[in-house]
């Protein structure tokens, strides 16, 4: 697009600069989200026609877009490109060559709530990259999938991980073995790793001069998978309580009495062992007595029992909740101290600028160590490209959490130094993880469940002034790959139809899935969606320096792959999204 003569821009210059005229120029967050790009030339005349088009509403835009206005009077629009997927690529879950499929949007700008919305619809992001599986077309289905922290108990792995957590800050208790017995690496390689050939393929319409290697090294690290993604330590951690407990099975172990082979068993010469567990109650029971041992044992001779067969019951059999095991009181000399700090990565505070190397340094290390990285191979810009840069505008409601909306890092920092970073979007409706990256010298203490924990306790506080923020989202969950059923195992927990985008409890959705991959999980058979795209032509389009209804657009265009291209994206991004995100078109 040519810039106006220079005739015409003096005369907007001075107009800009005449008494009582208030200057109109190109909106900043347009200006920061296109860059450089051709998108951005196009938006030369932007300056004018944005405050026209507020002003003319319906007259320029129909119904559709006064209703579009008024809903970004409050702040910037959500501004996508979209890629429909067309080949199949290899999958990083089951490493079929050409098993995976997905469809993707580069997005230039997104609001908080029209995110919220996409990953109700099976969404995900990485980086600025927003993706979504073919869901009954790719090998691997990913299901969205919630946990419920109002109601979520941990279960007696996670108090096993907490604990570990406070004797070590209490203690430096290093426990033997940890790393061997529960790594944190995740053994998953490049999930989406395939679309990398499909967005090189791709003709960028807004000619991005970065897109290709920021979508390919987003989806590098995503596909190595965020926090969430680390099975081995999950699902070695369960062992005690059953090994298959992802699949909805109790998680109370059975035992089964056989007669010990001669040469093999308990040597029935020496006393029988004692549980651990029944070794610490003995010895807290015997504390107690030696504190007040009138009261102790005259409670014991009143019901004429030994006192070591019978220990007192406790006064409440309330279990703990996961806020008085995470903050559990510590000891004035403990031997370490771990505070977690919630900085805004985009954009970014001075808080997260200051530390941005340490970050990095911490994330570098992570992928030598875990991922087998080369030195050079995790720059500094990649590591920006894909944990720091986000798509979501910082929105500051007074009825919205103290931190915002938005992408944070949530920084986990012992004796004064980074030791793990959990990258999280806080969202209308819940707190979604995006990725976790730890020091690989701290691995034995399970940093994968301890930030899991970490955050849905965060997303309960949250809650307490946000009420409808009351849903922590993990990622996908993989029914068909055996290392990414594990979170499943925090409970309660949903899965989100891929068909009707309604959330059903993971237990009654474990059935259908041990039958087949891919399943219809809500049960009604005339059930429908309800979001599902109605009205094409009011799907939002921004075209030539101008927002126009579809309806306008497409009778400007001859090219039948457009308008299918366009349907696709109006289906899945649902009625309301379509609506309200401009679809960019060069």
């Amino acid at each position: 697009m040519e810039s106006c003569p220079r005739s015409r821009w003096r005369g907007r210059r001075q107009l800009q600069e005449a008494p009582g005229r208030p200057g109109l120029r190109t909106p900043e967050w347009l200006r920061a989200s296109l860059g450089g790009s051709r998108a951005a030339r196009c938006i030369v005349g932007w300056r004018w026609r944005w405050r026209r088009l507020l002003r003319r509403g319906a007259e320029r835009l129909s119904v559709c877009g006064a209703e579009a206005m008024a809903f970004w009077a409050g702040g910037s629009p959500s501004i996508v490109d979209y890629f429909p997927s067309e080949d199949f690529y290899r999958c990083g879950y089951c490493k079929n060559e050409l098993g995976s499929r997905s469809n993707g949007m580069w997005a230039h700008s997104m609001t908080v709530q029209d995110y919220q919305d996409l990953i109700d619809r099976g969404w995900r992001r990485s980086g600025k990259y927003v993706y979504k599986p073919v869901m009954n077309q790719t090998c691997c289905p990913q299901y969205t999938i919630r946990c419920r922290p109002l109601q979520f108990q941990p279960s007696k792995s996670h108090k096993k991980v907490l604990k570990k957590m406070l004797k070590f800050l209490a203690k430096g208790e290093v426990p033997k073995g940890s790393c061997e017995d529960e790594p944190m690496d995740s053994t998953m390689d490049d999930a989406v790793v395939g679309d990398f050939a499909l967005i090189n393929k791709l003709d960028i319409q807004c000619d991005l001069k970065t897109l290709s290697d920021d979508v390919k090294e987003s989806l590098e690290s995503e596909g190595k998978n965020s926090k969430k993604e680390e099975p081995h330590e999950l699902l070695q951690a369960q062992d005690s309580v059953g090994e298959k407990l992802g699949s909805g099975e109790p998680s109370h172990s059975v035992k089964v009495h056989t007669v010990p082979k001669p040469g093999k068993g308990a040597d029935l010469s020496k006393p029988p062992c004692r549980k651990a567990k029944e070794i610490r109650k003995e010895r807290k029971r015997l504390k107690r007595m030696q504190q007040n041992p009138a009261g102790e044992l005259e409670g014991f001779q009143a019901q004429g029992h030994p006192p070591s067969l019978f220990p007192p019951k406790a006064k409440s059999n309330q279990p703990k909740s996961l806020e008085d095991l995470i903050f559990e009181s510590l000891p004035e000399n403990a031997s370490h101290k771990l505070e977690v700090r919630v900085v805004r990565s985009s954009p970014p505070s001075s808080q997260f600028k200051a530390t941005l190397l340490e970050s990095y340094q911490v994330y570098k290390r992570y992928q030598m160590v875990i991922h087998k990285n080369s030195p050079d191979t995790p720059t500094e810009s990649q590591f920006t490209r894909f944990l720091c840069s986000s798509p979501l505008e910082a929105e500051t409601p007074p009825n919205g959490p103290d931190c915002g909306y938005g992408s944070f890092h949530q920084q986990y920092w012992l004796d004064g130094k980074i030791i793990a970073v959990g990258v999280i979007d806080i969202l209308p409706n819940c707190v979604s993880s995006v990725y976790l990256y730890y020091d690989p010298d701290y691995s034995f203490l399970s940093l994968g469940v301890y930030s899991a924990l970490r955050e849905i306790a965060f997303t309960r506080q949250l809650h307490e002034k946000t009420s409808q923020l009351s849903y922590y989202y993990m990622g996908f969950y993989i029914h068909s790959c055996p290392k990414m059923k594990y979170k499943g195992q925090y409970r309660p927990s949903d899965l989100l139809c891929p068909e009707t985008y309604v959330w059903v409890p993971i237990e009654q959705c474990l059935p259908s899935l041990e039958n087949s991959k891919y399943c219809r999980f809500n049960q009604d058979p005339e059930a429908v969606d309800e979001d599902r795209s109605t009205e094409p032509d009011r799907l939002q389009v921004f075209h030539k320096r101008a927002i126009m209804p579809y309806g306008v657009y497409k009778k400007q265009q001859k090219d039948p792959s457009e308008e299918a291209a366009v349907l696709q994206y109006a289906s899945l991004v649902g009625q309301k999204c379509s609506e309200r995100m401009l679809l960019f078109r060069n």
